[in-house]
C-alpha cells in the first residue's frame, strides 16, 4: 500500500521564513508507525510543491486551525480522485466532526495505538469515522527518518521531543486538550537514540516545557553533554530558580530557549497562571541566562482585555532595553476548543470564524480596549521597530554567544514584517471595514487590485501610519 503523508502550508501565496519555522515531527512519527511493507511518502507543503495526481492509496494529513482551510481543500481534491483522506493534529482532535465533512476518518489526539490499527480496517475494507487513544504509553521507540523536507530549514535542525502532557489550563491554549494534563516522558534512551540516529548536530525540542519535571530534565541533560550536540527548545521561566538545572542545559549544548513571557503588563500577569509575575524578576531571568550564553526568545501576546494602547511602546522598550535576542510577537487568538473562544463567542465579539485568519498573527475578535485595525497595525509597528538594522545592531553584542543564530532569527523576523505589511491592505476590507476610514479602505483596496507584492508591501506600510495616526493614537507610536 502507498501512503501520503502532508503537513499543508496555510496559504501558497506566502512563504514562511525559513527562520521561524519549527520543523514538523508528526508525519516522521507515523511513518516511523507504519509496518515496512507499505511505502510511505512525506510532502510538507511550506518546503515543496504537492503533486496531487501523486499515485497513492491512502492520504494522511496533518494540521493545525490555521492551515484547515488548505487541508480541507486538499482532502476534497484527493477524494474527487478517489484517494481515502484521514486527518490528524490539534485542529480535527478539537472539531472531529467539522473534519469529518471533508475527509473519512480522524486520529483524535495521538497516533500511537491506533495508525496500525486504521492501516489494518482500511486494508480490510475501510476505516472507522474515529481513532482515539487517550493517553499513549511513550516507551515503545519510533525509528525516524529524516529526509529532504528538514535539509531545506534553517541549520538542518532537527524535532524531538522528550515529553507531552502539559499541567497547566491557560484560557487561550488548547495544549492539554490533544496530549492530556498529565506530563508523559519517552525514556532518555530513546531521546539519545533519535539524535544519535539521526546524525544531526542541531535540533530542536517540541516539549511544550523541557524542564516541566526538573528530575527528568536533569537527567536528560547529563545524557546529552557526551553528545557534542546544540539544541533550543521551550520553557518556564522558573528555570532560573534552579541553578543546577540551567548550568546543566547549557552544558548540554542549550544555545536559545524559547519562554512565554506573554505580555509587559503586570497587571495581565497576575491574572494568568505564571510561574512569575513581577517585570522586574523577568528582566532578572533574562540576565541570568543571558550569562550563560543561552539566547532568551520572548513570546509575547498583544490584545488581552486589559491592553490599552500603551501596551505597543511599553513591550517595545522592554525588548529594547532588556536586549532581548529574538521575538515572537502575536495576536492573542481564540482558538476553537479554549475558553477565550467561548468566553468571546458569548459576548458577540468574534469578528470571523473562517480559520484561515487563525494564525496567531491576525485580528479575529474585537478587542476591548481599542478598534482591531489598531491591534494589528500596533503588532506590526512592534515587530518592524524591533527589527531594524538599528535595533539589531545594538542588541547583538549582548547576544554575541550565538551570533549566526541570532542574526538568523532577527532576519527572518524582517521577513515577518515585510509578509505582515503585504497581508494589511487585505484584511482592512476583509475584517475592519467597519472600524476604518473610507479613505483607509479605499487605499486598500486600490492596493490590492494592483497585486504586486512589493507595491503591497508599500501601501501596507502606509497604510500602518494611517491607522496609527486616527483617533489620536498613542504619542510614542
Amino acid at each position: 500500500m502507498k501512503i501520503l503523508l502532508i503537513s499543508p502550508c496555510a496559504d501558497p501565496n506566502f512563504e514562511v521564513p525559513k527562520g521561524l519555522m519549527i520543523p514538523q515531527l508528526a508525519l516522521h512519527l507515523l511513518e516511523g508507525l507504519t509496518p515496512p511493507e507499505h511505502q510511505v511518502s512525506l510532502v510538507e507543503e511550506e518546503n515543496e510543491v504537492l503533486n496531487l495526481d501523486e499515485e497513492c492509496d491512502l492520504v494522511g494529513i496533518s494540521f493545525m486551525t490555521a492551515n484547515a482551510p488548505r487541508a480541507y481543500h486538499l482532502a476534497q481534491e484527493f477524494k474527487k480522485r478517489g484517494k481515502t483522506v484521514v486527518f490528524g493534529g490539534v485542529h480535527p482532535t478539537i472539531l472531529p466532526e467539522e473534519a469529518l465533512q471533508y475527509g473519512d476518518s480522524v486520529v483524535i489526539g495521538e497516533a500511537e495505538g491506533v495508525w496500525e490499527q486504521l492501516l489494518d480496517d482500511y486494508q480490510n475494507g475501510g476505516v472507522q469515522r474515529t481513532y482515539h487513544n487517550p493517553k499513549p504509553s511513550l516507551e515503545r521507540y519510533i525509528p525516524k527518518t529524516y529526509g529532504k523536507s528538514n535539509q531545506k530549514k534553517s541549520f538542518h535542525v532537527i524535532p524531538i521531543m522528550t515529553t507531552r502532557g502539559c499541567p497547566y489550563d491557560c484560557d487561550f491554549c488548547c495544549v492539554s486538550d490533544l496530549h492530556g494534563k498529565q506530563i508523559r516522558h519517552a525514556p532518555i534512551s530513546n531521546v539519545i537514540r533519535d539524535i544519535e540516529e539521526s546524525e544531526g548536530k542541531a535540533f530542536i525540542f517540541l516539549d511544550d516545557n523541557i524542564i516541566g519535571q526538573p528530575k527528568y530534565a536533569k537527567e536528560l541533560f547529563r545524557a546529552l553533554k557526551p553528545l557534542n550536540i546544540k539544541w533550543g527548545g521551550q520553557a518556564s521561566i522558573s528555570f532560573v530558580r534552579d541553578t543546577e538545572l540551567m548550568k546543566l542545559a547549557a552544558e548540554s549544548g542549550c544555545v536559545a530557549l524559547f519562554f512565554g513571557v506573554e505580555s509587559v503588563s503586570e497587571a495581565q500577569l497576575k491574572s494568568m497562571r505564571k510561574s512569575i509575575k513581577e517585570i522586574y524578576k523577568i528582566e532578572e531571568a533574562i540576565k541570568r541566562i543571558n550569562a550563560l550564553g543561552i539566547l532568551f526568545h520572548a513570546s509575547i501576546v498583544f490584545g488581552f482585555d486589559n491592553d490599552t494602547k500603551d501596551i505597543f511602546p511599553e513591550t517595545l522598550d522592554f525588548l529594547r532595553r532588556n536586549k532581548v535576542s529574538s521575538t515572537s510577537l502575536n495576536i492573542l487568538t481564540p482558538y476553537p476548543g479554549t475558553r477565550i473562544y467561548e468566553q468571546f463567542k458569548s459576548e458577540g465579539r468574534l469578528l470571523t470564524t473562517d480559520w484561515k485568519y487563525y494564525d496567531h498573527s491576525t485580528v479575529t475578535f474585537m478587542p476591548k480596549n481599542m478598534s482591531p485595525d489598531e491591534l494589528q497595525a500596533g503588532t506590526l509597528w512592534v515587530k518592524k521597530e524591533f527589527a531594524k538594522i538599528s535595533s539589531i545592531l545594538r542588541r547583538l553584542p549582548a547576544n554575541r554567544a550565538h551570533p549566526l543564530l541570532y542574526l538568523s532569527l532577527n532576519l527572518a523576523l524582517r521577513q515577518i514584517v515585510k509578509i505582515d505589511a503585504i497581508k494589511l491592505p487585505v484584511l482592512i476590507p476583509e475584517l475592519f471595514e467597519k472600524h476604518v476610514d473610507e479613505s483607509v479602505i479605499k487605499r486598500a483596496r486600490a492596493a490590492i487590485r494592483d497585486f504586486d507584492q512589493k507595491h503591497l508591501q508599500k501601501e501596507g506600510l502606509r497604510l500602518l501610519k494611517m491607522v496609527l495616526s486616527r483617533k489620536h493614537a498613542h504619542a510614542r507610536i
